[in-house]
């Protein structure tokens, strides 16, 4: 793949090679530096001219100084005279501002897109966005990934005949569903409803959980309120071991450790979408954590190619 050259931010250059690993193509080298008045400026230190250029940057904290990381990678890429460049954002973080949902509100997420597009990205990948509709805030073409067959390869290594695959709110009900054709088996939701200071409750679960195995799925787990809440309602109908899945494992404020404290819970599983830093917090030896590099390096060979990204995702 001679033609290609792939960069990486400082969010999570481990992912970024692991990627290059699966292209057998070389991770080209960026220098990120700071002016005396705390501006950043970025230098992409390999030939770009006529190349189809990928970044790869997740944005997480400090999610403002990653993304003008990326957007200066963009603009330093295109005033390189790139032929495509394409931004490779594993974890987009302000897909969750998608909406204007109380008065003079930002919608982040748009601002963001519009963002990147000025800045140069001819293209974007995303894995899992916190909504379908922000698909929609970009302005070029956008291939979205998800890791539903990583997380079901994981889990057809256990017994499932008495499992339910249960979603902790109806808006993430539709990923859930197909997380629980791929398994085989039913899937139930919570009646999620969300208050001021990240305050939630979960009034029901729709769907048959009693005495049955269950696996959580969602998009993210942040700090975890939502799924904590939603292990009171399971334990109230009776539901039997636990196990929680999900793409973006984020786990902030100690979330990993309140998540594998409780004695229902036998398994936490993520992606590496976003780096898992080593933290005092003890995951009880629960966390498994799966790698969506294949995935991602094979979308990006098909982008480069020419070919379908979407027949990934086929039967």
């Amino acid at each position: 793949m001679r033609d290609i050259a792939v960069f990486s931010g400082s969010a999570h250059p481990t992912l970024a090679a692991e990627i290059c690993a699966h292209l057998e193509t070389p991770l080209s080298p960026v220098r990120v530096s700071r002016f005396a008045n705390d501006c950043l400026e970025v230098q992409l230190q390999a030939n770009c001219r006529e190349r189809d250029v990928f970044l790869v940057q997740p944005l997480v904290a400090p999610v403002q100084e990653h993304l003008v990381e990326l957007l200066l990678m963009c603009d330093a890429a295109r005033g390189a005279s790139a032929a495509r460049i394409t931004a490779v954002v594993p974890h987009y973080a302000y897909a969750r501002s998608d909406k204007k949902d109380a008065p003079r509100i930002s919608i982040g997420g748009r601002l963001v897109a519009d963002l990147m597009v000025a800045a140069g990205a001819d293209r974007v990948l995303a894995m899992t966005l916190h909504s379908p509709q922000v698909h929609g805030f970009f302005s070029v073409p956008v291939d979205h990934l998800h890791a539903l067959r990583e997380l079901a390869e994981h889990f057809h290594g256990s017994d499932l005949s008495n499992t339910t695959v249960v979603s902790p709110d109806l808006g993430n009900a539709k990923e859930a569903a197909a997380f629980a054709r791929l398994l085989g088996v039913p899937v139930a939701a919570g009646a999620k409803q969300r208050f001021a200071g990240d305050k939630v409750a979960i009034s029901s679960v729709i769907g048959d959980v009693a005495g049955r195995d269950v696996i959580v799925l969602d998009d993210e787990i942040a700090k975890g309120s939502t799924i904590i809440e939603l292990l009171e309602r399971l334990r109230d109908l009776g539901a039997r071991k636990v196990r929680v899945a999900c793409t973006h494992g984020l786990f902030a404020a100690g979330a990993l450790k309140r998540l594998s404290d409780q004695p229902e819970v036998e398994e936490i599983v993520c992606t590496n979408t976003v780096p898992i830093a080593p933290t005092e917090d003890s995951d009880n030896g629960k966390l498994t954590v799966l790698s969506i590099a294949p995935a991602l390096a094979e979308a990006m060979r098909r982008i480069h190619n020419g070919e379908s990204v979407s027949a990934l995702f086929e039967a």
